[in-house]
């Protein structure tokens, strides 16, 4: 018997081999190392805040639409808790399927190696496989929904009959999903459109109900954002559409935030992005790579070009969809280039470079190792953010100022997430401001009319009195209260008791 024949039976006596492919090995252990960081580190301002005005489920919220409101709702519900770990785990584990998808994408591109490699620099990426893999924001769901559309896509566009119905309806939906996790979702859906009117060989879809249907379910998915904001003032809309609103121009802020974007995804990964989003554009290249570059171009250039003239800070993290659709391409420039040892240091470097990132952030936050040179170094000690303000909730516990039921307000939306958080889901945390965010939908201040609260402030004492007096008939100033790491003071709240609450 010859050597490949001896091969062959091995292979067919061992069907069901417990070793994992690729892939799956891959998944399996990023997933794990994700797990350990979420169970470390507590929730930011912006997941607590979503965390803890969330609380309230509706069909619509203030920020962005409701998947990511509701899954850490749901998961919190389920678990019987509100630990970092219970509420990010549907986003972590969204994100092992953001892998496969990726994976997937890049075996119809270019082969299992380009889909593999794709799924690495996913990981390696901070932008992707630290903030919306790991944490409690909308960017988890979108990039899942994203990916699962199109995959769906790539199906659809060379198939015919009822497998190209079936393929083009699953885009639809995971496009609508995608819109009922972040509005953002629009501009990459506008990409594929845009490679359908620009690409001659697959025009003939535009003559064809296909993806009419497709955007009809997407709308259908999407539909409870519109009824809530039709019941609600437009309020989610007209505050996301005032961020592209402006009155001054400074050319050169898209290079800024190009560059911003490029920090956030690594520049040994974006710079080799960018080349690819060009050579997408080419005459004669491969369709499936157009269609990606065109799925890429629009949230990359419209939040560059807005930035120009809006009159708010464009958030580098915001045309993150665009970079996620160049992942597969990279892929397989990578998978094409192992041979050459400064890809695989760079690709090894990048991965160690990530893990040392986490493993300081999360032994910082158990251990305070650094101590106080942070703050030294800093405005503020960013490990107060990172650290769940449980000392201050059993404070006020131990001093008799949060009872059950009681009413807790603070004086920014911000604040007012990461104490409603401390305190628990059996607080009601009010937002004392104009700017209120969610929690003016969860907790209306008008609600509470003549009660009495107690107010916490991370800013000065004089300041907190003095914004509290013009909520409150009167106001008393009680001691204040500590946010405590390891027994050294991270944040110093002043705490208010506000009597009777006046109408606005």
């Amino acid at each position: 018997m010859t050597s490949e024949a001896v091969n062959v039976c091995r292979q067919q006596k061992q069907p069901h081999s417990m070793k994992l492919s690729p892939i799956l090995r891959l998944i399996a252990i990023t997933t794990l190392i994700r797990l350990a960081f979420a169970t470390t580190t507590g929730l930011g301002v912006d997941e607590s805040y979503m965390v803890t005005a969330g609380r309230v489920l509706s069909l619509g919220y203030f920020d962005h639409p409701p998947a990511s409101w509701w899954l850490s709702r749901g998961a919190a519900y389920l678990l019987g808790t509100e630990a970092p770990i219970a509420v990010r785990l549907p986003f972590i584990l969204l994100f092992a399927l953001s892998q496969f998808l990726v994976w997937r994408i890049g075996c119809v591109i270019a082969g299992k190696r380009a889909g593999y490699w794709a799924a690495v620099a996913l990981n390696v990426s901070p932008v992707f496989g630290v903030t919306a893999a790991d944490w409690v924001l909308p960017d988890g769901p979108l990039d899942t929904a994203l990916l699962g559309g199109v995959l769906c896509l790539l199906h659809a566009l060379p198939a015919s009959g009822r497998r190209a119905a079936g393929w083009w309806a699953a885009a639809g939906v995971c496009s609508g999903l995608a819109l009922f996790s972040k509005y953002s979702a629009a501009l990459t859906i506008a990409g594929a459109f845009l490679f359908l009117a620009t690409d001659p060989a697959h025009r003939r879809w535009l003559w064809r109900p296909h993806p009419y249907l497709a955007a009809i379910l997407a709308v259908l998915v999407f539909s409870p954002v519109p009824v809530w904001n039709a019941a609600h003032g437009w309020a989610s809309f007209a505050f996301q559409g005032d961020r592209a609103l402006g009155f001054r121009f400074r050319p050169w802020m898209p290079l800024q935030t190009l560059g911003g974007e490029a920090l956030f995804v690594l520049p040994w990964i974006w710079l080799p992005m960018m080349v690819l989003l060009a050579q997408g554009f080419r005459r004669g290249a491969v369709w499936r790579h157009r269609l990606l570059c065109c799925l890429a171009l629009p949230p990359i250039a419209v939040f560059a070009l807005i930035s120009a003239w809006s009159s708010q800070r464009i958030l580098y993290h915001w045309a993150a969809p665009g970079y996620l659709m160049l992942f597969p391409l990279l892929g397989e420039r990578i998978a094409a280039s192992l041979d050459r040892v400064w890809v695989r240091r760079l690709v090894a470097g990048s991965a160690a470079l990530v893990l040392v990132a986490v493993a300081v952030v999360a032994t910082q936050i158990q251990f305070d190792w650094l101590g106080g040179r942070l703050a030294a170094a800093m405005r503020t000690d960013p490990t107060a953010e990172g650290l769940d303000w449980t000392s201050v909730r059993d404070d006020l516990r131990a001093r008799g100022l949060l009872p059950p039921g009681a009413v807790v307000a603070a004086l920014n939306w911000r604040d007012a997430g990461k104490i409603g958080y401390a305190l628990g889901p059996n607080t009601t945390m009010l937002c004392l401001n104009a700017d209120s965010r969610q929690f003016g939908f969860a907790y209306p201040v008008r609600r509470f009319v003549g009660l009495d609260a107690i107010v916490l402030a991370v800013d000065p004492a004089p300041r907190s009195v003095a914004e509290a007096k013009t909520w409150f008939a009167s106001v008393e100033v009680l001691q204040p209260v500590s946010v405590v790491l390891d027994g050294r003071v991270l944040r110093t709240l002043t705490v208010l008791r506000g009597q009777s609450l006046r109408p606005r």
